[in-house]
């Protein structure tokens, strides 16, 4: 077994065969979803989440790996490579410490040091540095390297270009560097000075602020990069300098030597000049790192908690897209998400047509049997919203209309996806239409948007772009294959995130659908262009196709455990194509009933994908998704003007973060629940207590009527 199986072991605490096996699928080509749901015996259950994590650390110590393999070549060209340097090199566990061991063999651009050495000057260098010259003087050995015409014309310059060499000798010590990087990270202040102190800004707490690097959350350094990148802060390590130079001078001088001041003289510039500003970029590039890292993990989580929301289905749905002087945009959708109307009202200022816009509504809500109305939550809202209430007081049906989140409906409305499905709606038209559709399915909806636009996240746009695009995408992969999508219905966006499936053989669905018609069976995919054999296996569980010949083809089961399931059905007496007019409840007790160890056994199958076959035979065609919270159904309006503290209320949690949860609670904007205010015990992570979608009780504590914030809290409720 290599190091690398034995890192991940150690690591991610798995057993050997897990680790062996998750690479041999994921070398062959195998996706995260797919080796998720459908290989458990073989990772030994490992979650989609660990996957990701297996997938990242494999990467990087390959990654690693290849790097060392390159050092090794590239030290052994100049020379210089001994047993002892290879095996420090190969023990090496991070890229940092592997680039210290590389970095005094590195070529590097003309620094003073090369300088002076192409004056003659290293031997020099080394009779200082060895420190075993007690007897004669400075100027009497230095002398013999005065060279007029390299430019070394006096004693002074000769020692000087000497303790050059020896600065740069001591600044490439890895174990130094190694050492001072730790005691920096561990000790020292990260400290925020405002660029203009009159100026007022969103960065005010950090025009006078410090606190150890070691400590300072990552919002706050993210916090703290984006105002110094806006050029409204200065940031600077603060480290005990006489400390780090005190170790270094235990390490470097050894003995007496007459050079004893000179070499002192070296060690502080080596430190000052090479050392500090190296080490201080590499601290602040990892912190910030972490930072990234937190801040992307948060979002991602965020993320997959708003695709998950529950389904708003069966639903005639107005989606209404508020908005000020250009008039509020009205789609109405039916149960299928299919376009029935389009309008704009004018109910807002500077308009204020309310007589006009309601006529108008009420006659589409009665014409078209509406039953929900979809409110964007941007600009205009809360006004909206009650221009809703007050029509909706007026009307004999039942109606009820929630606050939807709008953001990245607009980068929707004018993508090239929004023109392709709707070419002849005009772009202001078609946020409403995204509106309404989020909140009969978010997922199919939000998948149509660049994650980074869903806006439930914090300092999205300053951390490493790669990164957060590589998290999101397979959060989002996580989410679609989890969920399933309906063949026959779903668009390209959606397929795309389908294991197994890229946007060419998306593109192919779609036309082969449109072509054909609708999919009758999962088989059918294999006559799809550039839909293979391997593309099927990694897809096909995945697919659903409602109404199909084979009642198993809407389920999660995979084609390949067609026959297990048959076996399993026959066992309590039924066949495959009585699951769409068996009695339901009747299944579910006789299939409540199997002991999956033993019948495991005795199908010779294992017994994570028994149990799975077994959950999707209780509830055929079953949504995950309709577990989940229901979004809070509203008729009458809140302003902050109607809170008072103490009051208790139930909200949606709209936001996460690392310092508490946003929640909305009918106000125009979100009131937040302070991470101290969200249990009555110790919390070290929100996202521990709770999750975007979470209908929650809150408790208002505190109103700022001129700033329009409120304070919530969730202790006791």
């Amino acid at each position: 077994m290599d190091n690398i199986q034995q890192q991940l072991m150690q690591e991610l605490n798995l057993k050997e065969f897990q680790v062996k096996n998750t690479i041999d699928l994921i070398d062959g080509g195998n996706t995260i979803p797919f080796i998720a749901r459908y290989r458990k015996e073989v990772t030994g259950g490992m979650s989609d989440e660990v996957l990701r994590d297996f997938y990242d650390r494999l990467t990087y110590l390959r990654n690693l790996n290849a790097r060392k393999e390159e050092i090794i070549r590239l030290i052994d060209e100049q020379g210089k490579l001994t047993d002892e340097l290879k095996e420090k090199i190969l023990l090496a566990k991070i890229m940092t410490e592997l680039e210290d061991l590389y970095r005094p063999y590195k070529q590097k651009k003309r620094t003073r040091a090369t300088i002076a050495k192409e004056k003659g000057l290293e031997p020099l260098a080394n009779i200082i540095y060895l420190q075993k010259t007690t007897t004669g003087t400075r100027e009497e050995i230095a002398a013999r390297f005065i060279n007029k015409e390299k430019g070394v014309e006096t004693v002074e310059d000769a020692i000087n270009g000497a303790l050059d060499i020896i600065a740069e000798t001591i600044s490439d010590n890895a174990e130094y560097r190694k050492d001072i990087r730790k005691m920096t990270f561990d000790n020292a202040l990260i400290v925020s000075k405002a660029v203009n102190p009159d100026e007022k800004t969103v960065y005010d707490m950090y025009y006078d602020f410090s606190e150890p690097i070691c400590k300072v959350p990552s919002h706050r350094i993210l916090a703290m990069n984006r105002g110094e990148k806006e050029d409204k802060l200065k940031i600077k390590v603060d480290v005990d300098t006489d400390n780090i130079l005190k170790y270094l001078t235990n390490n470097v001088i050894t003995g007496e030597s007459i050079f004893k001041n000179d070499i002192e003289l070296a060690i502080s510039d080596a430190y000052k000049r090479l050392i500090a500003p190296s080490i201080e970029n590499e601290i602040r590039g990892m912190v910030t790192e972490e930072a990234d890292e937190k801040a992307i993990k948060v979002f991602g989580v965020n993320v997959k908690n708003l695709l998950m929301q529950a389904p708003l289905k069966n639903k005639v749905v107005m989606g209404f897209d508020p908005a000020y002087r250009t008039g509020c945009k009205i789609a109405v959708i039916d149960e299928t998400g299919k376009v029935l109307a389009t309008t704009t009202v004018y109910p807002t200022e500077p308009q204020n047509d309310v007589i006009g816009a309601k006529k108008e509504l009420t006659n589409l809500i009665k014409k078209f049997k509406i039953n929900m109305i979809a409110i964007g939550n941007g600009t205009a809202s809360r006004e909206s919203e009650q221009f809703v209430a007050d029509m909706l007081k007026e009307i004999d049906d039942k109606v009820y209309y929630t606050i939807v989140s709008e953001a990245g409906a607009s980068v929707y409305s004018a993508s090239k996806l929004a023109t392709e499905e709707y070419p002849d709606i005009n772009v202001s038209l078609r946020g409403a239409i995204s509106i309404a559709r989020r909140l009969q399915d978010p997922m199919a909806e939000f998948v149509k948007i660049d994650p980074k636009s869903i806006g439930v996240g914090q300092y999205q746009h300053d951390v490493n772009q790669k990164r957060l695009d590589e998290t999101l995408t397979g959060v989002v992969e996580d989410a679609v294959n989890r969920v399933g999508v309906d063949l026959n219905t779903a668009t390209p966006s959606l397929l795309n995130y389908v294991s197994g499936i890229s946007k060419t053989i998306a593109n192919n669905i779609v036309k082969y659908r449109e072509e054909k018609g609708k999919f009758k069976s999962r088989k059918e995919l294999l006559k799809v262009a550039k839909l293979g054999p391997s593309a099927f296996t990694q897809c096909s569980g995945f697919l659903r196709i409602p109404g199909a010949t084979n009642p198993l083809d809407n389920t999660a089961v995979h084609p390949e455990s067609y026959e297990i399931a048959e076996k399993v059905l026959n066992k309590i007496g039924y066949k495959v194509e009585d699951l769409v007019t068996i009695d339901k409840n009747e299944l579910l007790r006789k299939v409540n009933a199997i002991k999956p160890e033993e019948m495991a056994k005795e199908l010779d199958i294992g017994v994570p994908t028994l149990v799975d076959i077994l959950n999707e035979l209780k509830k055929p065609g079953r949504d995950v998704r309709d577990e989940m919270p229901k979004p809070i159904l509203r008729s009458d309006v809140l302003k902050i003007d109607d809170l008072r503290e103490g009051m208790e209320l139930t909200g949606t949690v709209r936001n996460v973060i690392d310092f508490g949860a946003f929640v909305d609670i009918g106000i125009k904007n979100d009131g937040l629940v302070h991470i101290s205010e969200l249990s009555d015990k110790f919390v070290k992570n929100p996202m521990d207590i709770v999750s975007v979608g979470d209908i929650v009780k809150v408790k208002v504590i505190k109103i700022d009527l001129d700033k329009g914030k409120v304070g919530l809290s969730m202790k006791g409720l």
